[in-house]
């Protein structure tokens, strides 16, 4: 089906982004992956097709564009090339966003002109290794000292973590509150801050090319310039950036998925077996039929829900609709494909198998399918 979404100049963009990740990304995934991380310069010479300000104001050097789509034509040609930006991509759609709603005028002027040039990336830290989905039970703590706050905690399966130059890191700052959720503040941490310390690159069964981290906070003194909206009250804008965090995982599926079809019907067309073309068999037909038809479903939701972001009025449900839905097709879709692969579609030099493992963390992070279920499931009132 046609999809009416986009105008002319999100496919100019299209297609110079599908050029950039086909010259600087595909050929390198293998030396990245065996290495754990994308190098830091592959964040400036994406800037220089101006991915990285897209959403930046124009003052700050930035795109100054307020739109997600550029963001989901990013999204989705690093999917459909079943490539990697690192830590890049969830700086621009998870992390980002952040700081284009909180960041006061110093703050920008401090930190957006990096952000455009490639200069300065970004990493979020929520999750810590007594805490999961549990924001409410967060232990990392930052305590006022003065101009300062007093950070002690660490925080685990950090997404750029090794890479990123500002952490917003998740912490208490105060307790006794009779609800949870109050107490909570956004601090920024500046690499190089002393007691901040960056543990190991996490050893991930996917995603190997994009660095996840343990991070430590050993007494950091942050200053109170670097808070990033208002005090205890990070709880409320954690969740508020949900939907579009959950619609940036939908959107990377959805293309992941498009992307393991293509190849299974390359490889069906090309593979011969019995005297014929895999792809001539009828399972293999229908096979890839459910496929085109799961995707197509999957396809009407994602750009449903993108309008839906640009103009305000996607919901929380609506956003957890779109990540369950994508993400558990994603995982079915993909399988089929590898098993159209056959033996080969288990070695790891052909994409088919990259895709597989990368795909079964999208069920879990972003908030598990779990917590999506339950999060539609209170839009029904029940």
């Amino acid at each position: 089906m046609i999809r009416d979404i986009y105008t002319e100049d999100h496919d100019a963009f299209r297609e110079s982004v599908r050029q950039f990740i086909g010259k600087e990304i595909v050929p390198n995934i293998p030396e990245w992956e065996a290495a754990g991380i994308v190098p830091r310069e592959l964040f400036t010479k994406a800037a220089e097709i101006g991915i990285n300000g897209l959403q930046i104001p124009e003052e700050y050097g930035g795109g100054g564009v307020d739109t997600f789509k550029f963001n989901a034509v990013v999204l989705e040609e690093n999917g459909y090339a079943a490539a990697t930006l690192g830590g890049l991509q969830v700086h621009l759609s998870t992390v980002l966003p952040y700081f284009l709603e909180l960041a006061n005028d110093e703050q920008k002027a401090r930190w957006f002109p990096g952000f455009a040039s490639g200069e300065l990336v970004s990493s979020i830290a929520m999750t810590e290794p007594g805490t999961g989905s549990d924001l409410a039970g967060m232990a990392t703590t930052a305590v006022r000292d003065g101009d300062d706050f007093i950070l002690n905690g660490a925080k685990t399966f950090i997404t750029g973590g090794i890479n990123a130059d500002l952490i917003v890191v998740v912490a208490r700052t105060s307790k006794g509150h009779e609800n949870r959720r109050k107490g909570l503040s956004l601090l920024v941490v500046e690499a190089g801050m002393d007691g901040f310390s960056r543990g190991r690159n996490l050893d991930k069964m996917g995603l190997k090319a994009q660095d996840t981290a343990e991070l430590l906070f050993d007494n950091v003194r942050v200053s109170a310039a670097n808070l990033l909206g208002a005090e205890g009250e990070a709880f409320t804008m954690l969740t508020a950036n949900l939907p579009q965090e959950r619609l940036t995982i939908a959107v990377t599926a959805q293309a992941t998925a498009t992307a393991a079809l293509n190849l299974a019907i390359e490889y069906t067309k090309d593979r011969k077996v019995f005297g014929k073309s895999v792809s001539d068999f009828q399972n293999t037909k229908f096979v890839l039929a459910d496929c085109a038809t799961d995707l197509e479903a999957g396809q009407a939701l994602v750009d449903r829900a993108i309008v839906a972001l640009d103009a305000g009025t996607l919901t929380d449900a609506d956003a957890a609709k779109a990540k369950l839905f994508c993400t558990e097709m994603q995982s079915r879709v993909i399988d089929k494909c590898l098993q159209l692969h056959g033996g080969y579609g288990y070695m790891r030099e052909y994409p088919i198998s990259r895709l597989y493992t990368d795909a079964r963390v999208s069920r879990i992070f972003g908030g598990t399918s779990e917590v999506m279920r339950s999060v539609i499931s209170k839009s029904l009132k029940l």
